[in-house]
């Protein structure tokens, strides 16, 4: 059984539910927390209000809506656990999706969410995050309480060059910080908890949306039992790498080489 960390509200409809789906399709069990234990929607703009003219560069795919609503009309996603109820021990992977708008903050920072990931860590379990999900783990101390638990890993997350800041220059005449959930960038922050900045690893400079039929096209991060993706863009292929890490860990499949390989053919 796998845990999904949700924000109060405001994560990428995407980020969470192309790896639900995925895992659902693959027969494998899902429980959701979120800050209070009360199911928690995603960003109202991402699933319908929209960006107008700006749609097809930044609002959610048809196919990828779909997910969505299957999503949040599961049994489970209506009765999630609150963070402080979540016993870690009872779960062997942890999935965090991402969003950008203010409701993040509830995951983000919550120490709670903070000590699920420890867990995880410690235990060598299956972590997949994507976008600012990432961010979760950068500020996850380890269990000396000295540096994250990203540190000597390789990762990516958000970029700040192609994604981040273009998003939010061509919005904020009208959306003012929507796209700007911290003064640093998601890639500034992330890449200061590693033990390299070359441990930070962008993908190709042309990012392609991946789909069901084409998840290639996708750019994923895998060292061990940690995943990591960039935006809503590689979550089909974010998803299938999921669902065979956690099969590995059941010894459905051969184990991975124990180094970190990356995701873009």
């Amino acid at each position: 059984m796998l845990l999904f960390l949700l924000p109060q509200a405001d994560y990428d409809p995407t980020e969470s539910s192309v790896p639900w789906q995925a895992l659902h399709d693959a027969g494998i069990e899902v429980r959701f927390a979120t800050p209070k234990g009360l199911p928690a929607y995603a960003d109202a703009r991402l699933v319908e209000i929209g960006f107008g003219p700006l749609n097809s560069l930044l609002m959610t795919r048809k196919e990828d809506l779909q997910h969505y609503a299957a999503m949040t009309a599961d049994e489970r996603f209506k009765s999630p656990m609150a963070y402080a109820e979540v016993d870690p021990k009872q779960f062997e992977g942890l999935v965090i999706p991402g969003g950008h708008a203010k409701g993040m903050r509830s995951l983000l920072e919550s120490e709670h969410a903070r000590r699920i990931v420890r867990h995880f860590f410690d235990a060598q379990k299956p972590v997949a995050a994507v976008c600012h999900g990432v961010l979760l783990l950068a500020r996850t101390l380890d269990a000396d309480n000295v540096l994250s638990v990203l540190h000597g890993r390789k990762v990516t997350a958000l970029l700040a060059n192609t994604m981040e800041l273009p998003a939010w220059w061509v919005t904020a005449p009208w959306l003012g910080r929507y796209y700007r959930t911290y003064p640093q960038t998601v890639q500034a922050e992330v890449t200061a908890a590693l033990a390299s900045a070359h441990d930070f690893l962008s993908g190709p400079r042309f990012a392609q949306r991946d789909s069901t039929e084409n998840p290639q096209r996708g750019f994923i991060v895998r060292d061990g039992n940690l995943l990591t993706a960039r935006w809503p863009g590689d979550c089909h292929r974010f998803a299938a790498e999921l669902v065979s890490m956690v099969r590995q860990a059941h010894g459905v499949q051969p184990p991975r080489r124990a180094d970190w390989t990356v995701g873009m053919h």
